[in-house]
């Protein structure tokens, strides 16, 4: 049963927004889908975290988190200071594989971006998604300063030996600048990866049968989705764009492919 981690180029970049978006595209197709959230940080315990806002948007039943902590800081650091148990990369494979085995989908959203340590001894995202030999979604901004990040990541992940799947890009303005516009086409090429989606500024402020009924639009048919790349950089990137020049358009598996 396939997993698919999601994490970010950092923090505030739409990675749980982008996971919920997942998670309802798969199960508008037919699949039952599963969230784990690895680490939550910053909220008490009474607070909604991040798996909770992921089944309230795509109506999944199976939403847990391993371990929750009250300060906003890297998960090892929150939970240093709040005298708690880390989560290590182990655990989060050993979790996720269980639910695998009782959904067609898991989801394994991180904190924050790949190499935010879990533990002491230096666990990270990029540890559990090699245990797990699962590929990596990576959700970045739209924006000036996304391509340095963006590239980084994926690197990152092709130094681990780690399957890159695509890019999603966690909140496109309603208004895009320049930078933004040009992005569209620069983000494959930094990424040697397909851009597989690009959720709407406010997607997350949506009801949840409205969020659920918009999802697919937002992503490519290897999410599950309809978006199509061609036409948003037709529509969206300046008008010198030329898609076949900067080889932005990538052979995209079908639907399901991961």
């Amino acid at each position: 049963m396939p997993v698919l981690v999601i994490t970010g180029t950092g923090t505030e970049v739409g990675k749980t927004i982008t996971t919920a978006a997942v998670a309802a595209a798969a199960l508008a197709s037919g699949r039952t889908v599963a969230v784990l959230k690895a680490a939550q940080t910053g909220v008490r315990p009474d607070e909604r975290g991040d798996a909770d806002e992921v089944a309230r948007l795509a109506g999944v039943a199976t939403a847990t988190e391993l371990a929750r902590y009250p300060e906003p800081l890297a998960p090892g650091t929150a939970a240093r200071r709040a005298g708690l148990a880390p989560v290590r990369p182990h655990e989060i494979a050993v979790a996720a594989q269980k639910l695998a085995t009782e959904h067609d989908l898991v989801l394994v959203e991180g904190a924050g971006g790949l190499l935010v340590r879990f533990d002491a001894e230096g666990g990270t995202l990029a540890d559990a998604a090699r245990l797990l030999e699962a590929p990596v979604l990576v959700v970045a901004s739209a924006g000036l300063g996304t391509l340095n990040t963006t590239e980084l990541t994926a690197r990152e992940l092709r130094t681990r030996g780690l399957d890159l799947l695509g890019v999603v890009i966690g909140s496109w303005p309603n208004t895009p600048d320049l930078a933004s516009r040009c992005n569209v086409a620069d983000l494959p090429e930094v990424s040697g990866a397909p851009l597989l989606g690009a959720l709407p500024e406010g997607a997350g402020a949506l009801a949840p049968a409205d969020f659920r009924a918009a999802a697919p639009s937002w992503l490519a048919p290897w999410l599950d989705g309809t978006w199509d790349a061609d036409g948003f950089g037709d529509r969206e990137a300046p008008p010198s764009w030329d898609s076949r020049a900067t080889g932005a358009v990538q052979e995209v598996p079908p639907s399901g492919a991961f």
